[in-house]
C-alpha cells in the first residue's frame, strides 16, 4: 500500500544561467541554520571546484538538505548552461517538485523554457520564484506573463498552470508572496515548498527499488550513487541486485557496504532509508546512471530516458612539439588515456573513443564549453597534451543523407548592431527565425543554425556588439546538413626558426597582423604567432637581431614601439585554431600550431 512521508521533501532549483540558483540555495543553507551565527561563509557555497567559482556558473547538480519545522527539504542545484543540461533530465527523477528561478529583468530565456519542459513532461509541480526584484530595471510584472505564456506554449495542465509566484531576492535574502509585502527572510518561500510540493509516496513494504540518478566519484570510495528509494527500504549488509531498464541482460549482485544521507553540505551514515529518502550509496565498483537497485526476489528496473548523445568531437593528442615535455608533470600517452577515462567516472555526456593511432583520443562531448572545462581540469593537474579543432559528429538518417546537430540560438543585441550580428549568422547557416525589440533599446533574435556555425563565433559576436550582446544556445536536434562555412577569413602568422623573440623582429611583424606573443618568448618553426591580416599564412621570423656597426647603435633599438600582443584565454585559443592546427596545452602555457611544422612538408600536404 502507497503511504506518504509528510516529514520530507524533495526539489530541485532549476533555471537559465545566472538567474540565481546558486545563491538562493545558499541562502535557504543560511536561514535553515545549517551554519553557525559567527562562521564564514563563501559566497555560492554549493559551487565546490574552482573553475565553477572563477567562472560564476554550476556544472555539476549538486545535492543539500536543510530542515524547517521538523520537515526535511532536500534540495538539488542544477546547472543552467546547455551543455550541462543531461544534469538536468537526471535529476528531475529524484524529486517530487521543482522551483523555477526567473531573473526580473531577463525573463524567461531558452534554458527557462527546456527546464519547465522537462519538469512539465514528468508532471512536477513548479513554484516560480522571480528573483533579483531588487534590481533597478526589474520588470516582474511583465515577465510574469512571459512564464504564464511559456507555460502554455508547452501545454501546461490547469493544475500546473494554477501555480505559486514568490518574489525574492536571494542576495538580499528574502522572499515574499505579493510584490507589497515587506519581507525580511525566506520564510514564505519555505512555507510554500512545504505546502505546494507533495510528500514523497511510495510502498514501504513492497520490494526495494532504488533508481541511480547521479554519480559522485571520490578518490577514497571510488564511485558513489545517489539516487531516492522508491519502493521498500534500503539498509547497510542488505543483499541487492543492479538492473537496467536499457539493459536487459544487466543482473549485478551487490552487497550495500555504505549508506549516507544528506544534511546541509555534509553526507552522514545511515543505517537504513526509508521511501522518499535522498541516498548517497558507495562500495558498488562500476555503478552508473540509470541502473536500478533491487531486492534479489524481485529484480524490475524503473524506466529512465537515455541520456543526451553527444554532439561535437575534439582529438587529445600526446604534445609532440620542440618544447614538449618541459612544463607538464604528466606526458605520455599512458597518463592521457587514464585521465581521460577517469573522466568518465563522473562525466556521462563524455564519450572517449581510441583511435588508430595510440597518441591520439577522440573525445566527444554536449559542446565547447563542456570540453573546454575538461581541458582547463586536466591543466591545472599537471597534464601537458595537444588538441585539434572542435568538430561537430555527423549522422546519416535513413535515407542515406548526411545530417548535423542543430541549435537554437537566442540573441540580445542592442538596436544599432542587430543588422552585423544578422549578416555573420547567416554567412554561417543560420536561419531567422524570429525577431522582435525587448526593453532598453534591444532587439531580441532567434536563429536555427548548425552547431558547427557557433564553433568559434563568440569572439567575434563579442567585438561586433561591443561587448554588449548576449547570446544564449539550446540544441535542437539533427537536421539535413546544411553546406559548407568558411570559418576564418584571416590566416595565421608563423614562426620561421626556434629561438627567442625580439623586439626588432616583432616590430617589422606586427605591420603584418596582429601578434599573440611578446618579445623574450621561446617560439619554434610552425608555431603561430599571430593573426595574418590577410586571408593567407606567412611565415616571419622575430627571433632576428639588428646587426650592429660602427654607424649603427644598439640603443637605436630603444625608440621601437611594440603593440601590446593579444594574450589568448584558452576558449579564445580553441575558437581561433583551424583545421590544420593544433593547441598546445601545458600548466603554464597555450600556444597554437601548425600540425605540420616543416615548412617544406606543409606546402607538399596543401598541394595535395
Amino acid at each position: 500500500m502507497r503511504t506518504k512521508r509528510e516529514e520530507i521533501r524533495n526539489i530541485a532549483i532549476i533555471a537559465h544561467v545566472d538567474h540565481g540558483k546558486t545563491t538562493l540555495v545558499d541562502e535557504l543553507l543560511k536561514q535553515s541554520g545549517v551554519f553557525r551565527a559567527n562562521q564564514e561563509v563563501q559566497e555560492r557555497v554549493m559551487d565546490s571546484n574552482d573553475i565553477e567559482r572563477e567562472r560564476g556558473i554550476t556544472i555539476l547538480s549538486k545535492n543539500t538538505a536543510v530542515f524547517y519545522k521538523d520537515v526535511k527539504i532536500n534540495i538539488i542545484d542544477t546547472p543552467g548552461h546547455a551543455d550541462f543540461g543531461g544534469e538536468v533530465e537526471r535529476v528531475l527523477k529524484m524529486v517530487n517538485g521543482v522551483v523555477l528561478v526567473v531573473d526580473a529583468f531577463e525573463g524567461a530565456m531558452p534554458q527557462t523554457k527546456f527546464v519547465l519542459m522537462k519538469a512539465l513532461e514528468l508532471d512536477l509541480p513548479v513554484i516560480v520564484c522571480i528573483n533579483k526584484i531588487d534590481r533597478p530595471e526589474a520588470r516582474p510584472d511583465e515577465v510574469i506573463d512571459e512564464v504564464l505564456e511559456l507555460f502554455m506554449d508547452l501545454d501546461a495542465s490547469d493544475e500546473q498552470l494554477d501555480c505559486p509566484f514568490i518574489y525574492a531576492s536571494a542576495k538580499g535574502g528574502y522572499a515574499s508572496r505579493d510584490m507589497t509585502e515587506d519581507a525580511k527572510d525566506m520564510t514564505a518561500l519555505f512555507e510554500t515548498i512545504i505546502d505546494y510540493i507533495p510528500a514523497p509516496s511510495g510502498d514501504p513494504d513492497a520490494s526495494t527499488q532504488v533508481l541511480i540518478s547521479t554519480i559522485d566519484y571520490n578518490e577514497y570510495v571510488g564511485r558513489i550513487g545517489v539516487g531516492k528509494v522508491d519502493n521498500g527500504c534500503l539498509k547497510i549488509n542488505q543483499d541487492a541486485i543492479v538492473v537496467n531498464a536499457h539493459e536487459p541482460d544487466k543482473q549485478k549482485k551487490v552487497r550495500i557496504s555504505k549508506l549516507y544521507e544528506f544534511d546541509g553540505l555534509n553526507k552522514i551514515d545511515v543505517e537504513k532509508a526509508e521511501i522518499g529518502s535522498i541516498v548517497a550509496i558507495s562500495g558498488i565498483a562500476d555503478i552508473h546512471i540509470g541502473d536500478t537497485i533491487c531486492d534479489p526476489e524481485c529484480p524490475k528496473a524503473i524506466p529512465f530516458q537515455k541520456i543526451s548523445e553527444p554532439t561535437i568531437s575534439m582529438n587529445f593528442i600526446v604534445n609532440d612539439s620542440p618544447l614538449a615535455g618541459q612544463e607538464g608533470k604528466y606526458v605520455t600517452s599512458r597518463h592521457i588515456r587514464d585521465r581521460l577515462f577517469r573522466e568518465l567516472n563522473t562525466d556521462v555526456s563524455l564519450r572517449v573513443e581510441e583511435t588508430e593511432n595510440t597518441d591520439s583520443y577522440k573525445v566527444s562531448g554536449r559542446g565547447e564549453l563542456h570540453l573546454s572545462v575538461l581541458i582547463e581540469n586536466m591543466r591545472r593537474e599537471g597534464y601537458e597534451f595537444a588538441v585539434s579543432k572542435a568538430e561537430v559528429l555527423y549522422h546519416t538518417d535513413e535515407a542515406g543523407h548526411k545530417t548535423e546537430p542543430m541549435e537554437l540560438a537566442y540573441v540580445d543585441v542592442p538596436d544599432e548592431f542587430s543588422g552585423s550580428v544578422i549578416e555573420k549568422l547567416s554567412q554561417r547557416k543560420g536561419t531567422l527565425l524570429n525577431m522582435g525589440s525587448i526593453s532598453g533599446g534591444y532587439t531580441r533574435l532567434e536563429f536555427e543554425i548548425p552547431s558547427r556555425g557557433l564553433i568559434g563565433y563568440r569572439g567575434e559576436f563579442l567585438t561586433d556588439t561591443k561587448g554588449n550582446g548576449i547570446i544564449n544556445t539550446i540544441y535542437n536536434g539533427y537536421a539535413p546538413y546544411k553546406g559548407d562555412i568558411q570559418y576564418r577569413k584571416q590566416g595565421s602568422l608563423i614562426a620561421f626558426e626556434a629561438g627567442e623573440s625580439v623586439a626588432y623582429g616583432l616590430f617589422s611583424a606586427q605591420e603584418r597582423g596582429t601578434l599573440f606573443i611578446g618579445p623574450g618568448e621561446r617560439v619554434y618553426s610552425g608555431m603561430v604567432i599571430g593573426q595574418c591580416a590577410k586571408p593567407e599564412d606567412i611565415e616571419l621570423n622575430i627571433c632576428k637581431k639588428k646587426h650592429l656597426t660602427n654607424t649603427r647603435s644598439s640603443s637605436a633599438d630603444d625608440a621601437l614601439t611594440l603593440t601590446p600582443p593579444r594574450i589568448l584565454s584558452l576558449e579564445q585559443a580553441l575558437e581561433f585554431i583551424d583545421t590544420d592546427e593544433l593547441l598546445e596545452v601545458t600548466p603554464k602555457s597555450l600556444r597554437i600550431r601548425k600540425k605540420i611544422l616543416d615548412p617544406l612538408m606543409r606546402k607538399r600536404a596543401q598541394r595535395k
